[in-house]
């Protein structure tokens, strides 16, 4: 009887594997977690699973696996849920780590927790300072006052993509716009870089679509207009060859022009605008603006043509105003029939270079390149963060600390809620600021912004090859290790975290502390895992706790469950129903080996290195749904007996997914490790019969494979399929069974 409970307690602390000596490395990371108060779901174990599955995988391959886990846990959300239970963040993170890292040995992972970090230990965040000062030191942070989204509930800046609809995605509350200093880092000088080396990188395609829309490079030129007030104004256009059929300009709300316009019509525009995210003002389908009274001359065609603000004109692209050619825009088109605008037909007979040229001639424009990127606002003005390693002091100006100083550690108080005023709560505490300059050894004060969430994030993934380095952030040979082999997480990620990471280590590169200019070599997005049509939430009551589902079925059932449920790399939805199927498979399995040992023979090893070639190929193509489906028809081929020889060669393939019940069922056969143990390679001559793959379809969507003799009748061949998907079919009406000869089942359900 395959007795879950008793197996798993027997083997849960004696599953990490021991690497060989001289082994080549293979570095196997997870984007690591922020451990909130509601803990884990398995919505979060999917991508858990999929990195131990490759980890396990890559140990039997050889490799000296590195498969670190830590806690990124300075941030908003500790201290919102602090603020809100009167908690403080320092027990709060305490206790959710404890937590977490409970419900994470649950899964019967290969972490390495000797290398484990956490973001809020000031033995990590010394190196996050370290790195902020060496930026200081090179001109990359500097201060700057910004018109940012703000919170006045949760009393924090809040970024664009954390804004909608003008209210906070945290607490719901409106936003407005508030002039702030802050500390930026000069991410815009790294842009083509940034951007260059994207082709470069294993990912898939769509992030890296997503990465290069976010830098937007765009090539054009920038074109002075003389304006009705006498002040000059600059646009940039990437079509500077339709010039001609310019018949007004549009600013941003935020331009620096509209900011001495006495009119009441333009100053409720700006501050309706000001409660709009950027995504929000791109989205809409309606074009909004007003006349702002001021004109321009076309310096061209010399005719008079208005100016007016619009919000769909973003500040931070271009020069924060553009040109209307609605003859050549659909934009500008739109625009110019709501206001009533004039619109000139063009005649295409220039090319953008000679426009450029004749431009440049006329002394009213050049070439210019511009971005979408922007600096990256570095400071929050929370408690809960890294403070940053700077001094103000009225003689010498804002002074690094000493490196010998490090860290400045964040100071314990009890009052850490965020302020009205805009600061954060460390400028209330005086034995905190007042310090000495370390220059002039007058009175100075401590700066009191601390760094964001994304600080630590950027660069965790080195301090795991030597987290216990006090003399540097890592040693050269502990860093050969890296860059990272495979990064696994979850595609919302896919463009602020993996664009800072990449950032960070290119200027790391740049200052020689590390030897390479990318930091993960594989990207893999899993997709997400929703319950009763929605993401998995604790607010919307439809969590699937992991604890309840282990006490059922056993943690191997939910390993595996995990990735039989769909291709790893799409969203899908929990099924109850279907982790019964994988429960079933192994019980099947296990009763198989532990009673139905038969003599080897030659039709078993030819099925022994079919199974080998089917796993692996899958492994090699991250498509563990259908290795498992292969595992639950060689179980089935093989129930009326298997020898020992197929045995031991089934449960090593399997080990990765189930490691508990394979470590358990090798103990029958071997007394040595079982992931000391070689992956076992399959003799292609012996993979070579008269069967057939058939693709297995439930509604033509792929579901699982089928290998059949390829003589065999339709018959025959819809029944094995109809076993093979049993689970999938169990609380379904089967409409239509349709069979391709040997390509295609395809069951219709409703």
């Amino acid at each position: 009887m395959y007795n879950y409970k008793k197996i798993e307690e027997k083997w849960k602390h004696s599953l990490n594997p021991k690497p060989s000596a001289n082994a080549p490395k293979y570095y196997c990371l997870d984007m690591f977690p922020y451990p909130s108060a509601s803990g884990l779901h398995v919505g979060h174990w999917r991508g858990y699973v999929l990195s131990d599955v490759i980890a396990r995988y890559k140990t039997l391959q050889g490799y000296d696996v590195l498969h670190p886990m830590g806690f990124d846990a300075f941030g908003l959300p500790t201290e919102n849920f602090a603020i809100k239970s009167k908690i403080h963040p320092e027990e709060v993170t305490k206790t959710s780590i404890e937590n977490y890292k409970r419900q994470l040995e649950d899964i019967g992972a290969t972490y390495n927790w000797e290398n484990s970090v956490n973001t809020t230990d000031p033995s990590f965040y010394k190196w996050t300072q370290w790195i902020f000062l060496k930026m200081f030191e090179e001109g990359l942070a500097y201060e700057k006052e910004m018109p940012l989204n703000w919170c006045s509930s949760c009393k924090v800046v809040k970024a664009n993509e954390e804004v909608t609809g003008g209210v906070c995605d945290r607490c719901g509350n409106e936003t407005t716009k508030k002039l702030l200093r802050q500390w930026m880092l000069k991410i815009t000088k790294y842009a083509d870089r940034l951007l260059e080396d994207l082709d470069t990188l294993d990912w898939p395609e769509k992030v890296k679509k997503m990465q290069k829309e976010w830098i937007g490079k765009s090539h054009g030129a920038h074109i002075k207009f003389n304006l009705s007030n006498g002040k000059e104004l600059t646009v940039f256009t990437t079509r500077p060859d339709t010039i001609f059929g310019a018949t007004f300009l549009v600013l941003a709300p935020e331009h620096d022009i509209l900011k001495n316009i006495d009119n009441e019509e333009v100053k409720n525009y700006i501050k309706k605008t000001a409660n709009k995210s950027n995504i929000e003002r791109m989205a809409e389908k309606e074009k909004t603006g007003v006349f702002t009274g001021l004109t321009a001359i076309n310096p061209i065609t010399n005719e008079k043509i208005d100016v007016y603000t619009a919000d769909y004109v973003l500040i931070e692209y271009g020069t924060g105003a553009i040109m209307g050619v609605p003859s050549d825009d659909e934009r500008d088109s739109e625009f110019a029939i709501k206001h009533n605008l004039p619109i000139k037909e063009l005649e295409y007979n220039k090319s953008i270079e000679e426009a450029i040229q004749m431009l440049k001639e006329k002394g009213v424009g050049e070439e210019k390149i511009s971005y979408k990127l922007r600096d990256w606002v570095f400071s929050r003005q929370r408690y809960w963060g890294e403070p940053i390693p700077l001094v103000h002091c009225k003689e010498c100006g804002t002074v690094p600390v000493p490196y010998e100083q490090l860290p400045i550690r964040l100071p314990h108080t009890e009052h850490y809620e965020p302020t009205d005023t805009g600061e954060s709560p460390l400028a209330n505490i005086e034995e905190f600021v007042n310090c000495e300059c370390p220059n002039c050894s007058k009175p100075a004060k401590r700066e009191t912004n601390t760094m964001p969430q994304w600080a630590g994030s950027s660069w965790y993934f080195l301090r795991y090859v030597d987290p216990h380095n006090d003399n540097e952030l890592a040693s050269k040979e502990a860093l050969k290790a890296l860059p990272v082999d495979m990064y696994i997480g979850g595609i919302e990620h896919a463009v602020l975290h993996l664009l800072y990471a990449r950032f960070y280590t290119k200027f790391l590169y740049d200052i020689g502390a590390v030897h390479f200019e990318e930091p993960f070599k594989k990207l893999f997005n899993q997709g997400m895992l929703n319950y009763k049509g929605q993401k998995m939430s604790k607010s919307l009551g439809n969590v699937v706790s992991p604890d309840d589902v282990i006490e059922k079925y056993g943690r191997d059932t939910l390993r595996m469950y995990e990735l039989f449920v769909a291709p790893a790399e799409i969203d899908t939805e929990w099924d109850d129903a279907g982790i019964e199927g994988v429960y079933r498979f192994l019980s099947r399995f296990y009763r198989l080996v532990s009673e139905n040992i038969i003599p080897h023979n030659e039709d078993l090893e030819k099925t022994r290195h079919k199974l080998i070639k089917d796993i692996t190929l899958r492994m090699e193509d991250f498509s563990f749904n259908t290795a498992i489906s292969k595992f639950m028809e060689y179980s089935n081929h093989l129930s009326s007996g298997i020898s020992e020889e197929v045995s031991k060669t089934f449960i090593i393939l399997l080990a990765p997914f189930a490691p508990f019940i394979a470590s358990e069922l090798w103990e029958k056969f071997e007394s040595s490790e079982l992931f000391k143990q070689n992956w076992p390679v399959y003799d292609e001559e012996k993979t070579i019969d008269n069967f057939i793959e058939i693709a297995l379809q439930i509604n033509g969507k792929l579901r699982a494979t089928l290998n059949v003799s390829k003589d065999e009748q339709k018959e025959v061949v819809i029944e094995k399929a109809k076993k093979l998907l049993e689970d999938k079919l169990e609380s379904v009406s089967i409409v239509k069974e349709i069979y391709i000869q040997g390509k295609i089942v395809n069951i219709v359900v409703k």
